[in-house]
């Protein structure tokens, strides 16, 4: 028994011998190969090195449509919206619109009834016309005063003109006495004195009444006419205000109030929303976003894709809203026919066919690395960690947006197993 151990132990320990001193003989070998002029001992060298490369399968990086145009529900909202106030107190005397109605602009929608505008109206035109009455009596004082002031001025004249050819005559005799000596000529000379003032009163008179008008004694009632009818002015106007009209056309959404109310002055009777033109509201993504940032003007449309329709982009965020998490869009349409109405859905389409062609890969090649992806591309026989940014997603197909080029080879088999300038075999062909 002993015997048969000890042969079995001298058995093994010659095997391991064997297999040992053959594994110096292949080390030997290897390192001796010859390099042959031709370079043939050289290329079986890289076969055997090729040996212990990765194999990898690659597919190139190419445009190609990723999927039908994106599109995103808005809602339909008011442009603005207007208050309707009462800009006069009275009491609601007719309700002409109710709430729901489409108004036009200067349609009437309340009218008030006020007996105290009506008052002050009354009492308004009575000042106006007291005013204007003692305007026409002072203008018709004044019309006698001068007429009566021209009378006595013309009995003066023909008084003094009288009185002149009285002293002409006079003045002539005594020079005629003085001649014969039955004057002197201190009395001639005391004619001519008395002539030469007779003349001059009789200048002074004619003068005054050329230069005589009658003074107007109503410039201060004129001023006061102005003031009455200023103030008239204002209670017609404010008489306007009982008839309550709509600012702008659009929807009377608000009206909460009844016949026989009273309304102050400043008090809101309703709401107004302007339909024409009528605003789409939404919350984009920041892909959607990055898409809408491209255009001036985006299509929509109801139900119906075919039947889209076309409107201008009034606004679109910048920034990302922190509550919603999203960037807002508007857009302005027009709607005269007042098919679109608060409250609805459309849908905008924020690309178009040509927007969905994308540099395009496959979803295996990407790999995620935290919040980071990669892509490996293969460059000869050397691979090249790429950090890209990825748009949208298609079954099979990744959007690329930066980080590969189109036509670049990028590894599609266990990229995630490579490293970045590992050396690599391509796969062959299959």
């Amino acid at each position: 028994m002993r015997r048969k151990r000890v042969g079995l132990h001298r058995r093994r320990v010659r095997t391991i011998c064997i297999l040992a001193l053959s594994f110096v003989i292949i080390a030997g070998c290897s390192e001796t190969i010859p390099i042959s002029s031709d370079g043939s001992a050289s290329n079986g060298a890289g076969a055997v090195q090729a040996q212990g490369l990765k194999s990898v399968k690659v597919s190139k990086a190419t445009r190609q449509k990723i999927g039908e145009p994106l599109v995103h529900a808005a809602d339909v909202q008011s442009s603005l919206s207007f208050d309707i106030l009462a800009k006069a107190a009275g009491d609601v005397e007719a309700i002409l619109k109710a709430r729901g109605d489409v108004v036009k602009e200067g349609d009437v929608i309340v009218r008030l009834n006020s007996s105290e505008a009506k008052f002050e109206k009354e009492k308004a035109a009575f000042a106006v016309q007291t005013i204007q009455d003692s305007i026409a009596k002072a203008k018709e004082r004044a019309k006698k005063d001068i007429d009566n002031q021209k009378r006595d001025l013309n009995d003066s004249i023909k008084k003094q003109e009288q009185a002149l050819n009285d002293l002409t005559r006079n003045y002539n005799k005594t020079k005629n006495d003085y001649e014969v000596g039955l004057a002197t000529k201190v009395q001639v000379y005391q004619m001519e004195v008395q002539l030469r003032n007779s003349r001059t009163d009789l200048e002074q008179l004619k003068d005054k009444l050329a230069r005589l008008e009658p003074v107007d004694a109503t410039s201060e009632m004129q001023v006061q006419l102005k003031t009455a009818q200023m103030a008239q002015l204002q209670v017609e106007q404010s008489l306007t205000y009982l008839e309550v009209k709509a600012p702008v056309s659009g929807i009377l959404t608000e009206l909460p109030f009844e016949v026989g109310m009273s309304i102050q002055s400043g008090t809101k009777l309703g709401l107004i929303q302007k339909l024409d033109p009528i605003k789409l509201k939404a919350q984009l993504s920041e892909e959607e976003s990055r898409y809408a940032s491209r255009k001036t003007e985006m299509s929509y449309y109801m139900q119906d894709p075919a039947q889209k329709s076309k409107a201008k982009i009034s606004f679109l965020s910048k920034v990302i809203n922190p509550e919603t998490k999203a960037y807002e869009i508007n857009l302005d349409v027009p709607n005269k026919e007042m098919t679109l109405k608060p409250g609805m859905k459309v849908w905008l389409q924020i690309t178009d066919d040509q927007d969905q062609t994308a540099l395009v890969v496959p979803t295996y090649s990407v790999v995620k690395e935290g919040q980071d992806s990669f892509v490996y591309v293969l460059n000869g026989n050397t691979v090249e960690k790429r950090t890209v940014q990825l748009g949208r997603l298609n079954d099979s197909s990744q959007e690329i947006l930066s980080g590969v080029q189109e036509g670049e080879q990028v590894i599609v088999s266990n990229p995630g197993q490579l490293k970045d300038k590992e050396q690599v075999q391509r796969a062959a062909a299959e």
